[in-house]
């Protein structure tokens, strides 16, 4: 009986939880989301870069793209994370302090790191949707006498969008999931603003329901616009 009513009365705590909490919790899932923006648009540039070098023609760039992505790959993002906010300052490299805005060195570690994680990835979705895109449209354009720079610019990479835009929509998904690993340093994301409830009122399961639900409406409205692009490029081909 008494497992019944924790389970019929779960909701009703939660709600207290958030009601009585809930700007803790939307100051976390801002800077969630904030991370998670910075990161996409920093990961994706970089990635795009390396998905480049990757392909290019130069041995040198093309050995150091695939040992980037392969370490990067091939390593924890916390090990990373570490390295980069308690790591670089042992050798003289701090990240900017900005009074104007706080825990501005936290926030530039964090989207930094989470940053050149994502690229590794990215370089990859990026790589294959090059590469699915047919070899005629690549010779057509040189036949028109489109450069190397601009056939890339201005044919290829437009409809490799197309293709890669579901597993660019994934891997910003994931990106605001493991966000949450950034609270070890301090940022005061959805996860760090979660602990802050459970250290108050020492409440831990419906302070984590809280934290679960608002994760997932992130990642299901952030799903459902990337399916609508992805539905508006279909209609376009058609």
């Amino acid at each position: 009986m008494e497992f019944l009513d924790s389970i019929l009365y779960f909701p009703d705590r939660m709600w207290k939880i958030f009601s009585r909490y809930g700007n803790f919790f939307a100051e976390g899932a801002q800077n969630t989301l904030l991370l998670a923006v910075f990161t996409v648009l920093f990961g994706t540039v970089l990635g795009t870069l390396l998905a480049i070098m990757r392909m290019g023609k130069l041995k040198p760039t093309r050995w150091l793209a695939m040992a980037y992505i392969e370490f990067i790959r091939g390593t924890p993002l916390m090990i990373q994370l570490m390295f980069l906010f308690y790591g670089l300052p042992l050798l003289g490299i701090r990240f900017p302090k900005v009074d104007a805005i706080p825990n501005f060195d936290r926030f530039a570690a964090g989207i930094f790191a989470l940053s050149i994680n994502s690229a590794a990835y990215v370089a990859e979705i990026i790589r294959s949707g090059i590469q699915a895109v047919d070899r005629g449209q690549t010779e057509a354009a040189r036949s028109l006498g489109f450069r190397h720079g601009q056939t890339l610019r201005m044919v290829v990479l437009p409809q490799a969008v197309k293709n890669i835009l579901p597993a660019l929509g994934n891997e910003f998904v994931t990106i605001i999931k493991e966000s949450s690993i950034v609270s070890v340093i301090g940022i005061a994301d959805l996860m760090y603003r979660t602990n802050g409830v459970i250290a108050i009122t020492y409440i831990q399961l419906e302070s984590l329901a809280v934290a679960a639900i608002l994760y997932f409406m992130i990642t299901f409205v952030t799903s459902r616009l990337v399916a609508l692009a992805e539905r508006r490029m279909g209609n376009s081909n058609r």
